[in-house]
């Protein structure tokens, strides 16, 4: 942004009474004639000396220390570009001036009419910050705690982990070792408002000058970007969206504002490429093309299995199914199979893609609400009992037959789903069947487990489908494989400097993602002990990943609430995705690859429209607290969501909403301090919240209460069955 004209000359302010040589004013008629025939001004000498005299005295004071007294008279003393001594029009200094400032803007934004009231109040916590800042610089120390602490209660919700880091910066020095403080010391923030809201706040600011307007201006000129739009440019601005989305102050911000400055859903600042636009990238998220050899196997075995079992009246059969899903598949936006080369397809793969097809067509359909009625999820929760809290994470494998959990004591337990005994390949000692086993071989604490993709075994005389293997990461800094046939450590993967906090397998196996503490995601292939990319940018830890469903791009998720998709072998960032105000704990990519969801500790679901880059929509409705799980329905229609607050959530995907919580009658209504939402089948859940709690966004089907046990793991099956998993871990007395 341009900055505002500046307010011009101080008129009343010239030094003399006709105001220096330099300045073209016409002498007063007023005055007598002689008085210019008198000796001539020292208007070389006396500034000179005044300045030799400020020279002195800043030697004196930096030589007794007097640090704060030295930066004020250096301050005054700046000389402005015509030559003349910096005149304030006000004599308002240090934590007056800056509070009197912030409370003009405060008030103005209350006053301000409904429509504009929103997005003027976007500008408050920028100008809290920089004010803070430069008391902070100037050494106006007591004046920056209590300007602090005067304001800092308006922005604890939005902005908890800057107040807390922000409280701690006391000195000039401490700008520059907090990260935060350095961050905005750094960039400028980014704010959109619309044309008429900005115009009239430089009009207002213009005629306050002398009354706090000044100390804004500079503070919007020097630390602000605001970029200026037509009201009409989008919908979330127009004012029907502005009247139904009720209190404007619940919104989130949008997701290309704040720091850093970025163009919308791109991951370069302005300082990189001024001209930076999403749709300069083109993203390829058609599906992965299947291999034309593995595309004649599955169609003959299809075939087979058509002859075995005829379809049933009105069903149609599995090749119609399958040459159906290939033709309404795009190929033209789909990636090369040389970006992303695969080992060659075995007969595990054809069966596997003829277990996907069956499932596919014999699966529960969820194509979206119908009459204000969503479809009927069914959740099958997993509880474990006794684990005492030790339990950190918890993965179903693909063909539904077994679970595993890592564990605080550095182990990773397996069970069978069906109580069946789990049997190894290789002889063993002991002769007891047992439906759990115990990998052992982390020196840490196991934070994320995944299994290898897999099938349940529908073709008949076929090669097994099942999990082969299973990845673990742990404090250890390592990443181990096993094997789930002789139950044994097959290989250990380093690379990461710090904890690894999760990792996924990719959609076709051979490749695997890390995420860790030491900022980075990191790309792997089963046969490489070491990483195959190294993607950097997040400005804390890679705390979530994931991949797209063509294996041509990779998620992260990060505390330092941004998310950030990857070309999976270029490296390079294509989109930043920010607006979320807490740590990103969960992501997921929908199975049609167009729709990222992300959740993050605040109890918000984000969704983004992968090929521009902007927010689809948020839903709202879990506690504070983290959201740990989001799973897609096979259609992309339902999203299902499970966390900290002990609930299972149900989201219609479809359904547009205005964004406001408890306002639609799918939505919530709080009776007696319980939050009441509609249940799947019509009935109602009612569930004891924390009246601080936001409210239940209308977008929301059901939720699934658990007694007393975290869901750590939601799962939608190919089928659309939804699996849950969590800890029993009653309140303590």
């Amino acid at each position: 942004m341009s900055g505002p004209p500046g307010p011009g000359p101080a008129r009343a302010m010239s030094v003399g009474t006709n105001g220096p040589p330099s300045a073209g004013l016409p002498p007063h008629s007023n005055m007598p004639p002689q008085q210019s025939a008198g000796p001539p001004p020292p208007s070389t000498s006396g500034p000179q000396s005044q300045q030799n005299l400020n020279q002195i005295v800043l030697e004196y004071l930096s030589k007794k220390g007097y640090v704060r007294t030295e930066a004020m008279l250096r301050k005054e003393s700046e000389p402005q570009a015509n030559g003349q001594p910096l005149v304030s029009g006000s004599t308002e200094i240090g934590g007056a001036k800056y509070t009197k400032s912030f409370e003009l803007l405060r008030k103005y934004t209350e006053d301000n009419l409904d429509l504009y009231r929103p997005e003027l109040k976007k500008l408050l916590w920028p100008v809290f910050v920089y004010s803070f800042m430069v008391l902070v610089r100037d050494y106006f120390t007591k004046d920056a705690e209590t300007f602090f602490a005067t304001y800092q209660n308006q922005f604890e919700r939005d902005h908890s982990d800057e107040i807390k880091t922000l409280r701690q910066v006391r000195l000039p020095s401490h700008l520059t070792e907090s990260n935060i403080a350095k961050l905005y010391s750094d960039n400028k923030y980014r704010l959109t408002l619309t044309t008429m809201p900005f115009y009239n706040l430089i009009q207002f600011l213009e005629s306050k000058m002398f009354e706090g307007g000044q100390a804004l201006m500079d503070i919007i000129r020097e630390h602000l970007n605001i970029v200026t739009m037509d009201r009409t440019a989008t919908a979330e601005k127009s004012i029907a969206a502005i009247l139904a989305g009720g209190q404007g102050e619940d919104e989130l911000p949008a997701e290309d504002e704040g720091i850093p400055g970025h163009n919308p859903g791109h991951p370069l600042t302005s300082r990189h490429d001024p001209e930076a636009d999403a749709a300069r990238i083109r993203l390829q998220l058609g599906p992965y093309p299947q291999d034309q050899d593995l595309q004649d196997d599955v169609r003959a075995t299809l075939q087979d299995e058509d002859a075995k079992n005829a379809p049933k009246p009105g069903q149609p059969s599995l090749v119609d199914e399958y040459e159906q899903r290939i033709k309404r598949e795009p190929t033209e936006d789909g990636p090369s199979r040389d970006t992303v080369p695969l080992p060659p397809s075995l007969a595990r793969d054809v069966s596997m893609e003829v277990a996907k097809i069956m499932e596919y067509r014999d699966r529960y359909k969820m194509e979206g609400r119908t009459g204000g009625v969503g479809p009927a999820v069914s959740v099958t929760m997993y509880t474990f009992h006794n684990t005492y809290d030790s339990i950190n994470c918890i993965e179903f494998s693909g063909d539904n037959q077994l679970v595993a959990a890592g564990m605080a004591e550095s182990y990773i337990r397996v069970w069978s789903m069906d109580g069946s005994p789990l049997t190894s390949s290789l002889p063993e000692t002991s002769t007891q069947p047992s439906s759990s086993r115990r990998l052992v071989g982390h020196a840490g604490p196991v934070y994320a487990v995944s299994f290898s993709p897999s099938t349940s075994n529908r073709v008949e005389g076929g090669p097994p489908t099942n999990t082969q293997f299973l990845l673990s990461c742990s404090e250890d800094k390592t990443v181990r494989l096993w094997s789930l046939d002789t139950w044994t450590c097959l290989v250990a993967y380093r690379g990461h400097d710090n904890p690894i906090w999760d990792l996924q397998w990719g959609p076709y196996g051979h490749y695997f993602l890390t995420g860790s503490n030491d900022r980075t995601a990191r790309l792997w292939s089963t046969d490489h002990i070491e990483p195959l990319r190294i993607y950097v940018g997040h400005d804390n830890d890679v705390d979530c990943v994931a991949f797209h469903p063509n294996n041509l791009y990779v998620f992260t998720g990060s505390c330092d609430r941004t998310v950030r998709m990857w070309h999976i072998s270029g490296g390079n960032c294509l989109r930043l995705f920010t607006g979320h105000t807490g740590n990103v704990t969960a992501i997921a990519c929908s199975p049609d690859g167009k729709t990222l969801a992300s959740a993050d500790d605040a109890g918000n679901i984000v969704l983004w429209n992968l090929e521009t880059g902007r927010r689809r929509k948020r839903m709202r409705g879990h506690g504070k607290g983290g959201i740990w799980s989001l799973s897609w329905s096979v259609e992309s229609s339902i999203l299902v969501s499970a966390g900290a607050d002990k609930t299972v959530r149900v989201w219609d995907v479809l359904q547009e909403t205005t964004e406001s919580g408890g306002k639609g009658t799918d939505g919530a209504a709080k009776t007696d301090g319980a939050l009441t939402t509609k249940g799947a089948s019509g009935t109602t859940v009612t569930t004891k919240k924390a009246a601080k709690e936001a409210g239940v966004s209308a977008d929301q089907i059901g939720a699934f209460p658990t007694k007393d046990s975290p869901v750590y793991k939601v799962q939608f099956t190919r089928m659309n069955l939804v699996l849950a998993g969590g800890a029993y871990l009653p309140q303590r007395a």
